[in-house]
């Protein structure tokens, strides 16, 4: 399995359509959906900052992930180009695989 974790720090003034285009029945969960490898998006905000976010996207494995950005790379760098405004900041933590 990857789990891909991206860190963000919300707009003070855009939070709440951060939250909105982020959760798990948002804009980027419906277009992953469109992959069978897809299994969810989780979003997950700060105790103490409410500006910072993590979003955790769970798949069946890193090749499929990539493969499925390549082949619908427009509609996704659309979807990024629409984010970028509620964000300041965006960071890739990392890739992972859980451990059993």
């Amino acid at each position: 399995m990857l789990v891909v974790v991206w860190e963000y720090r919300a707009r003070p003034e855009r939070v709440q359509e951060f939250e909105s285009f982020y959760r798990p029945d948002g804009p980027w969960s419906e277009l992953f959906r469109e992959c069978p490898a897809f299994i969810s998006i989780t979003l997950m905000k700060d105790l103490r900052d409410p500006l910072r976010f993590l979003v955790a996207d769970r798949w069946t494995s890193e090749m499929v992930y990539e493969e499925f950005k390549r082949g619908i790379a427009g509609r996704y760098h659309e979807l990024s180009d629409r984010g970028r405004r509620l964000y300041e900041r965006e960071t890739e933590i990392g890739r992972f695989d859980f451990l059993d």
